[in-house]
């Protein structure tokens, strides 16, 4: 068991980039485990892109992991996509965690830029596929629905030679495309029963295909609150995210002290998860920075006495 806790973000709450990167700093020199931004183009509110920030923390950071949350991969043209995540890789010295996933059909990106939606799945297919491709072969050619190639590469290579592909989603189709292609599996926002589910129907369609995916490489994403459930604070966030997946916030949120956090890892741990995905919750930069220290002082050394990390062999 190695379980690691990562943050991460959607919105853009901080004042400005001096305010974000006390935030990374104190992250770095806290001991978490990894930092992950949302992807989203078309936004009304703050939010930065996922690619860009990923270029930066590469020269920020020297200790973090840091991964996508996740690219909407029917969005994007998949060679420059192939092409960011390597050099990023490269630049971070092998600390990129690239995580890929259909999209939400609710996002606003489908209509503003007029995008069947219809058309996710194969694009995402299609797209995997040359992207793993391009990462170790010097030559591609692919005849696709959506994506036809003819004798692409890219070099640098990443540095990893075994570049993780995270897979975002819980259908039956993204149950199939984490066997056929993922190294990993990252939810949404499942509770833990449901999350159970996925990763035991993962493991045997992995096995089927005659593949494997690591224990330590199952993920569970849910957003955390030091304060009480009837805090102003809470109402927006709910409401938001209530609007964003269709589903009832209610029993996602962690809201209260670290027990309550500390308990909610558990129960995604006893369904098979050991990476994690924890959101901070406040109105401003401030907050965020408030609530990832109190995160840092008071559940992370808890994490790390019941759950301590395995020495890996040399």
């Amino acid at each position: 068991m190695t379980v690691a806790i990562g943050l991460g973000l959607m919105e853009f709450p901080f004042a400005g980039g001096a305010d974000y990167w006390r935030w990374v700093d104190l992250c770095e020199a806290g001991g978490v485990d990894s930092l992950w931004q949302t992807d989203r183009l078309v936004s009304r509110q703050p939010i930065l892109e996922c690619m860009a920030t990923m270029a930066a923390l590469a020269g920020r950071t020297r200790r973090l992991r840091f991964g996508m949350n996740v690219v909407s991969l029917a969005l994007r043209d998949p060679v420059l996509l192939a092409k960011q995540c390597a050099t990023i890789d490269v630049l971070s010295e092998g600390r990129l965690l690239p995580a890929f996933g259909i999209g939400s059909p609710l996002g606003p990106e489908w209509q503003a830029l007029d995008i069947d939606t219809k058309t996710r799945g194969r694009r995402t297919d299609e797209a995997l596929e040359i992207i793993a491709r391009l990462w170790r072969e010097d030559s591609v050619d692919f005849e696709g629905r959506h994506y036809r190639l003819k004798g692409a590469a890219i070099s640098p290579k990443p540095v990893q030679p075994d570049l993780p592909m995270w897979i975002g989603g819980s259908s039956d189709a993204a149950i199939r495309r984490t066997a056929r292609y993922g190294t990993g599996w990252q939810s949404g926002a499942e509770l833990p029963d449901a999350v159970g589910k996925v990763v035991a129907a993962i493991k045997a369609a992995v096995a089927e295909a005659g593949r494997t995916i690591d224990e330590d490489h199952y993920g569970a994403a849910f957003p955390f609150y030091f304060g009480s459930p009837t805090d102003s604070v809470l109402s927006g966030a709910m409401e938001a995210y209530r609007k964003r997946t269709g589903r009832d916030p209610s029993g996602y949120f962690a809201i209260g002290d670290e027990t309550v956090i500390l308990d909610r890892v558990a129960e995604y741990v006893a369904a098979g998860v050991e990476k994690f995905i924890l959101r901070p919750v406040g109105p401003d930069g401030e907050a965020i920075i408030a609530q990832t220290k109190r995160l840092i002082d008071k559940v992370l050394p808890q994490v790390e006495a019941r759950w301590p990390k395995k020495m890996k062999a040399a």
